[in-house]
């Protein structure tokens, strides 16, 4: 059987016309899988894909990531803090153990 879909020029160059086939290649265990997914969803295969695919993040991934951002720029700063504090500790050992060596004798 042979379906032969014909879309004048002005509807091909509508945005979001889908006009170009993507062949893929899987296992029938992919395939298989693809199927259900699009079966469950009331979908085409072509259509699950594209969801899939185009998606955008929801507004708990988007919070997510925001916070992960968060996160990362104050771990940054807590171990500059923790590198300059060793650092100012480290310094102050160096001079008490300088006192107490200049101040025994022999």
């Amino acid at each position: 059987m042979c379906i032969i879909i014909v879309l004048s020029a002005t509807e091909a160059m509508k945005p979001g016309t889908k006009s170009e086939r993507i062949t893929i290649l899987a296992d029938q265990q992919f395939k298989a899988f693809l199927s259900k997914e699009a079966a469950d969803e009331g979908v085409s295969v072509g259509e699950l894909i594209r969801r899939r695919c185009e998606r955008q993040p929801s507004s708990e991934e988007a919070l997510l990531a925001s916070l992960t951002a968060e996160l990362r720029s104050a771990v940054a700063t807590a171990r500059s803090s923790l590198k300059a504090g060793l650092a100012e500790a480290n310094a102050v050992l160096a001079e008490l153990a300088a006192k107490r060596a200049g101040g025994r004798r022999p």
